[in-house]
């Protein structure tokens, strides 16, 4: 992949210097602590000097005088902890489980030794994992994903409680933050998903904050997603899989071909390899993955793009329609994945830890549009291609204090087109770009044209310092530099607006100085510090910390807004410069608290205010300010966009019932400022075009219960969400849309789009010796959507308020079952089956505005009579398929373990 900038720029070098000079080394959220007390289980004393040891490793510490010890920096993972004392039987605590950013408390009491050898094993109370949770955060370790009936990370992070459908705790899509190893990896420009997938084989321990976060964490407003990637282990381990999946489905009126399996065949293979190169002081892990999708919309290949059709007039016999197309299902939204993760880790020498990791995603995807349904070769794909690169460093200076220093290269292109080329010489007229009269094109192609390069160099350093038993000190600084090119094109005609345009056609596109072009390259910087303290208590946890970020747009915008590209020459003060836009800085506390009631019972309480530039796009689009003739027809970017900011609130709190069950409570408010927005600008001529800025708000209260089970190879997990989502504007354009349709402003606090009142996520599991089966539930009460009354006159719809109805309820099931036969020596013969949407239920994503059910229509007698079309029929138009989620799909995998 060929980028088009040179990654670093010289102006960052006396910053670059200053940042590693005044941290020299220091670790990020990727290890979690053990501490506690050792004491005499008959009087109670302590008993300092006794020696504790993390089974396995090298790792240990011995208690003080008040009998207190501390493990630092261990990776996330089950351990066994033993605890050795002269006069003592020895104790080993059994299946600690250690996530990142969490302080596990084991305390530990010793009987005197009566019987030579008598060892005394015990198991973890629960407690010891919520001790230390001050906001709601869930942990999910590699044991657990492997049992959970999902394809990918998302489908994770989607069964957590308080998220819907990508949206934590009531705000935007663009409001989370994914970190790999502790590293931020999102996708900067449109700012709704990460940049870079790993595989959930890849992962060792994942990482979910809905909730408030400490100051650590920035560049976020709602939520954190970090997965910590597995190491490669002492004994050569590996897999292979082949999976095979296809729709078994009684709705194939609805889904067209669904019952073809050639069609709609899913295809998924695996492989993973980890082992020593050099015994356990330099190993290897790599996983890779290969899908092939075709999924289950499909079209049917009627029309060719360079077929002609005519059904403008009213006599039948007049019509022209040249079809030749093959007639045969084509796969409509599919998509073809590939991802790679290589890793090596190197232990040395002792207390020094690092590691290479580089990961590859190269991915296609194709969407539904039903207006193709009958030309699906006219459809453009998206397509993206992502390395990352990351170099690690842990070193631990003592056993009270560590750093680890990262530095990361993330190169992605993004791109959108039929063809690569921009002038590609298939591309056709656009006199074949018909859909008059059926509503389905029956010719031509999409003709926009996106790619963007986005290249981010990250340095970051981080250090905790464990000052004493009560205090641990964690600091950090990150610098991130951006490097975008974007290059969005309307492919056009050279021969347009000559006689030649109808029978002549040669592909070409403008440059910059053009409406028809959006090309531009900027170099924007982010910098970042923060401190915070950990302050732990034998009842009670305390974390505060501020954080301070610095933003560097390295552009220019105009001064009058009113002739930005200087379009119009009126003289004097209607003429714009264009001087630098200033920096943005921000400073945000953080604090949150946990206090343990009796022996079974925690209550935490967060509050914090978090700030996030809002997406690229925002900031850079329409980067030459070329204002168009038509009004509504141009927006605008804003390098001069204010941070947004939410100010969350969180109370909650954690109940053991019995031994292996637990019940949590949580209640939470958020108020929402200076989200982005658009507004609409008058130029000197008046044009209305828009402009970017900070004037929507939002808040949202919420309630939430999750109820936990763990008992042997039992497990059950149950999450509730209730809440309210408000605001002015669920979508930056809404505003500008509104006023551009002649609609009323919104002058009230209406329901988002995502405001789904109820949602319920359970999972139930059963794992034994070899084999294992898990089950998952789903339902969700429906989200919003805009009615509009049938017959109601043009006036009637001016101040009609988006998002004033609710769609129908959703719910589905998955299942997943593994059966593993065991071959030769620790060879495994692995048996998969995974069943999505057990119950083949038809949830409707979207619905029509007028009936409030998808796949539906009211009719008028004027639409019959304007449909033209000797190759559909009417119904199909509103018929469409892609209103529902996938049908029951079930998928068959084999593979070998060793």
């Amino acid at each position: 992949m060929k980028f088009r900038h040179r990654l670093f720029n010289h102006r960052l070098l006396p910053l670059l210097i200053l940042l590693f000079s005044l941290v020299g080394g220091l670790h990020g959220q990727t290890t979690g602590k053990i501490s506690g007390i050792i004491r005499d289980n008959a009087s109670g004393d302590a008993l300092p000097g006794a020696n504790i040891n993390l089974v396995g490793t090298n790792r240990g510490a011995a208690a003080d005088a008040e009998g207190r010890y501390y493990i630092l920096n261990i990776s996330p993972g089950f351990y066994n902890m033993r605890v050795d004392m002269i006069g003592y039987a020895p104790v080993i605590v059994e299946n600690i489980a250690v996530s990142v950013n969490r302080t596990i408390p084991i305390d530990v009491r010793m009987v005197t030794s009566v019987i030579e050898g008598q060892v005394v094993i015990i198991e973890v109370d629960r407690m010891a994992m919520k001790k230390d949770q001050t906001s709601t955060i869930k942990n999910i370790s590699a044991e657990q994903l492997e049992m959970l009936p999902v394809e990918n990370l998302s489908a994770v992070v989607n069964m957590q409680a308080g998220v819907v459908e990508g949206h934590f705790r009531g705000g935007r899509n663009t409001e989370v933050s994914y970190m790999i190893d502790g590293i931020t990896v999102d996708e900067s420009f449109g700012g709704t998903s990460a940049a870079v997938d790993i595989e959930p084989e890849s992962i060792k321990d994942l990482e979910v904050i809905t909730g408030t976060f400490n100051a650590e964490y920035g560049r976020s407003m709602s939520g954190i997603v970090n997965a910590v990637t597995k190491d490669g282990e002492k004994e050569f381990h590996g897999s292979f899989y082949a999976g095979m999946a296809n729709y078994y489905s009684t709705h194939d009126s609805i889904f067209l071909g669904i019952d073809s399996f050639a069609v709609n065949k899913n295809e998924d293979y695996k492989f993973q390899l980890s082992g020593p190169v050099l015994d356990d002081r330099i190993t290897f892990f790599m996983n890779a993955r290969w899908q092939n999708n075709r999924n289950h919309l499909n079209a049917i290949h009627l029309f060719n793009v360079s077929d002609y059709s005519n059904y403008f007039s009213e006599d039948s016999d007049e019509w022209i329609s040249i079809s030749t197309g093959t007639g045969k299902y084509v796969p409509m939204n599919g998509s073809e994945n590939k991802s790679f993760l290589g890793k090596m880790v190197f232990n040395l020498y002792d207390g020094i830890k690092f590691s290479l990791m580089h990961s590859i995603n190269q991915d296609r995807w194709d969407g539904y549009d039903h207006a193709f349904k009958y030309n699906p070769y006219g459809q453009a794909s998206s397509y993206r291609r992502s390395d990352f690169s990351v170099f690690q460093l842990n070193h631990m200076l003592s056993n009270n204090l560590f750093y680890e220093a990262k530095i990361s290269l993330m190169e992605t292109f993004n791109g959108g087109y039929v063809f690569k080329d921009t002038v590609d010489a298939r591309y056709v007229n656009d006199v074949y770009a018909s859909n008059y009269g059926s509503g389905f094109f029956t010719g031509g192609q999409q003709k926009e044209h996106n790619s963007r390069w986005l290249t981010d160099f990250s340095s970051k350093v981080d250090m905790t310092w464990q000052i004493n038993n009560n205090h641990s000190v964690k600091t950090g600084l990150a610098l991130l530099q951006h490097d975008l090119t974007n290059e969005w094109y309307s492919i056009r005609n050279r021969f347009e607006g000559t006689e030649l345009a109808p029978s002549q056609y040669d592909p070409v596109t403008f440059g910059d100085s053009s409406v028809y072009a959006d090309v531009y390259s900027v170099k924007p910087v982010d910098f970042s510090a923060y401190i915070q303290d950990k302050m732990e208590y034998d009842e009670m946890v305390i974390n505060y910390g501020i954080r301070y970020d610095w933003f560097d747009p390295a552009t220019v915008y105009p001064s009058n807004l009113r002739n930005p590209a200087n379009q119009l020459n009126f003289g004097g003060d209607s003429i714009s410069t264009y001087p630098s836009t200033p920096v943005a800085m921000q400073v945000s506390p953080r604090i949150g608290l946990a206090y343990q009631l009796g022996e079974a019972a925690i209550l935490h309480f967060s509050y914090g205010h978090f700030f996030q530039l809002p997406p690229m796009f925002a900031m850079y689009r329409n980067h030459s300010f070329l204002i168009g003739p038509s009004d509504y027809g141009t927006i605008v970017g804003n390098s001069n966009l204010e941070a947004e900011k939410t100010v969350a609130y969180e109370v909650g709190l954690w109940q053991e019932l019995s031994e292996g069950m637990g019940i949590e409570v949580s209640l939470f408010y958020k108020d929402i400022y200076n989200l982005l927005s658009g507004r609409v600008i008058s130029t000197y001529n008046q044009v209305e075009y828009g402009f970017f800025t900070n004037l929507d708000y939002g808040n949202v209260r919420g309630f939430e219960v999750k109820y936990d089970v763990l008992m042997g190879p039992l497990s059950f997990y149950l999450n509730y969400t209730l809440q309210y989502t408000r605001g002015n504007s669920d979508s930056p354009y809404q505003s500008f849309d509104r006023e551009g349709n002649s609609q009323d402003p919104v002058n009230k606090l209406i329901p988002m789009s995502w405001d789904q009142r109820h949602t319920i996520n359970g999972t139930l599991g059963y794992s034994g010796d070899g084999y294992g089966i898990s089950m998952t539930g789903y339902f969700n009460s429906g989200a919003p959507y805009t009615f509009f009354p049938q017959g109601e006159s043009i006036l009637g719809n001016i101040n009609l308020y988006p998002n004033n109805a609710y769609r129908p309820i959703r719910y589905h099931a998955d299942m997943s079952a593994f059966y593993e036969l065991k071959l030769i020596g620790d060879t495994k013969l692995r048996f998969d089956l995974s069943v999505y949407n057990i119950l083949d239920r038809l949830n409707e994503n979207w619905v029509n505005g007028e009936t409030g059910r998808a796949y539906t229509a009211i009719i008028d007698e004027s639409d019959i009579a304007n449909f033209k079309s000797d190759f559909s029929k009417y119904y199909e138009t509103y018929q469409d398929p892609s209103a529902f989620s996938a049908p029951r799909q079930i998928k068959l995998g084999m593979g070998i373990k060793f």
